[in-house]
């Protein structure tokens, strides 16, 4: 028995089912004569019974088009923050035709796994590429390292090569599942017809490969990728395909990144309210929630609600199964008898964030904010209370990427963390207000000064490799200029017991290979969102002045 017809717009298909629904539904005796036609695999029903069908189909109709919605909600929000796939670029027609996909050195230099990301589609690797990743293959940089890398992982390919290279090598022989495509190099040259471009330059004569490309190869859709804007730019001129890389982008839409809060409904206790269970552990009051939008929360997320005429309410979940969460009433550090070393939390933002700071059970915490909004005082006094009062840690490590905002102004003199003081002058600036609120005189409190600092070590990111940090809390400042892999390189740093703080404003990024999608801070708040001991806030309001504010807003 068919279902019945489904309604066109999406928010009208309940209605509709629901409103064709008859009032009373089948009897018993109905129920079993439907299973019995059913069981015997009865394709022409009698007309009775196919009436008796109508309600269940209807019902099943509706039950249908929930699973429907939901699944295509879930299919949107995840196609919002996935990685973004060349397959989804809209500005490349899709005519049904396998795509080669045209290779520039710096998609090899930027990532050497790039070879493997294009799904089912092939790969073309121009001679001019591997030539400029000859001369880039020297030295200690992580570019030199990655076309070393590079260039080890095309020797192992090539050694599968059976017949002639013109036929291309599977890239899945090294066990990259997902590369059901090919992998092709030049082995016949181009001729620089392109008139308007100086010839033997590096780019120009790859946009020459891929015109001629197009020409030989009109079974497939050649498409050029490069990180290089200029080269896509003169493609654009000359009616070729040309894309940027987006495989590196952990997001397409940086408004979709996680923030760590979220704002219940004014409505959220009517809905949630009737299985609500509560009790006291630990000092704190947890609640058991059971309702429909427990779905959409995320452990160690924080859930607020703030009403006039109602007692505000934070908690921080702890636990999901199902549609039930367990959630945690959290500490509100907004209150003066909540201060740590001294200072109180100045918006809902910042008290979200000392709570993940101080909270034992958290090893790793990313904080995302504009200039001013608190993020690098609040984490030197989380550290501050929890090295020198709670013993918690013995050490605090502060380290950030040295990328000059103006001109570099050259070599710096001194030892280790001379070198590195110029860089980390807002730790200064912090420890100094933290420092100002003590009592005693001028003597006791450079005594308490120097007693902080001798806890306090400033390293370079250059040396990290192969260390390991036990009981230290460990702050990453400036974690916007960082890549993906930098950032695996330090969190792998941790040792039993230790801590690690990420601070950053994907906005102010400086590096000039980095953009807000593809920078290591954004790749981890996405890949930590839901572990059980680690937590993100994204803090929105700034603290720092009326001026800063005002100039955040207007500049």
């Amino acid at each position: 028995m068919p279902l019945p017809k489904m309604p066109s717009g999406k928010a009208s298909r309940l209605t509709d089912i629901a409103a064709s629904l008859p009032l009373e539904g089948p009897t018993e005796q109905d129920k079993k004569t439907v299973r019995r036609a059913r069981k015997n695999k009865t394709t022409e029903l009698p007309k009775k019974e196919a009436a008796l069908l109508k309600p269940v189909a209807a019902k099943e109709a509706v039950r249908e088009v929930k699973a429907e919605m939901s699944k295509e909600a879930a299919s949107a929000k995840k196609e919002a923050c996935a990685p973004v796939s060349h397959r989804r670029n809209k500005n490349i027609p899709d005519d049904g035709k396998k795509r080669l996909y045209v290779l520039d050195t710096n998609v090899l230099m930027h990532d050497p796994t790039s070879i493997f990301r294009f799904e089912e589609h092939d790969v073309y690797l121009p001679m001019i590429t591997l030539e400029e990743l000859d001369n880039h293959k020297s030295g200690m940089t992580d570019v030199a390292r990655n076309v070393r890398q590079v260039s080890r992982t095309l020797d192992q390919i090539m050694q599968h090569l059976e017949g002639s290279i013109e036929h291309g090598v599977p890239l899945n022989v090294l066990g990259n599942k997902e590369a059901l495509g090919r992998l092709f190099i030049q082995t016949t040259p181009y001729p620089d017809d392109l008139n308007m471009l100086e010839s033997g330059k590096a780019d120009n004569r790859i946009l020459s490969v891929v015109k001629g490309l197009e020409k030989q190869r009109s079974d497939r859709t050649v498409v050029l990728v490069s990180k290089d804007i200029n080269i896509r730019l003169k493609a654009a001129a000359l009616g070729l395909l040309a894309e940027d890389y987006y495989n590196d982008k952990m997001i397409e839409d940086c408004d979709l990144l996680y923030t760590g809060l979220l704002k219940l409904p004014a409505n959220f206790w009517e809905q949630h309210g009737k299985d609500l269970k509560s009790w006291q552990k630990d000092g704190r009051t947890w609640y058991q929630i059971k309702g429909p939008m427990v779905r959409q929360f995320l452990i160690n997320q924080f859930i607020w609600y703030e009403a006039p005429d109602a007692t505000p309410f934070y908690g921080e979940v702890k636990s999901i199964e199902g549609d039930t969460a367990v959630v945690r009433v959290i500490d509100d550090y907004t209150n003066p008898k909540h201060q740590v070393w001294g200072i109180n939390a100045r918006n809902r933002e910042q008290s979200f964030a000392l709570n993940l700071l101080l909270d034992p059970e958290i090893d790793f915490v990313t904080l995302l904010g504009q200039a001013g909004t608190g993020k690098t005082l609040l984490t030197l006094a989380a550290a501050l209370t929890q090295t020198m009062e709670m013993r918690r840690f013995n050490e605090i490590i502060i380290t950030r990427a040295t990328i000059s905002v103006g001109e570099d102004i050259g070599f710096l003199p001194g030892t280790e963390e001379e070198k590195m003081a110029p860089w980390l002058g807002a730790i200064d600036d912090n420890l100094e207000v933290l420092n100002r609120g003590g009592n005693g005189t001028e003597w006791g409190r450079r005594a308490s000064e120097d007693l902080i600092r001798s806890r306090i070590r400033i390293k370079s990111m250059s040396f990290m490799r192969g260390r390991t940090f036990l009981n230290k809390f460990v702050i990453i400042d400036e974690a916007q200029n960082l890549t993906p892999k930098q950032m695996k390189t330090l969190i792998t740093r941790a040792g039993p017991g230790s801590k690690i703080v990420c601070l950053g404003n994907i906005a102010q990024i400086d590096t000039p290979y980095l953009t807000e999608g593809s920078s290591g801070l954004t790749y981890v708040v996405d890949r930590f969102k839901n572990w059980p001991h680690s937590g993100h806030i994204t803090m929105q309001r700034g603290e720092r002045s009326r001026l800063a504010d005002y100039a955040s807003e207007a500049l």
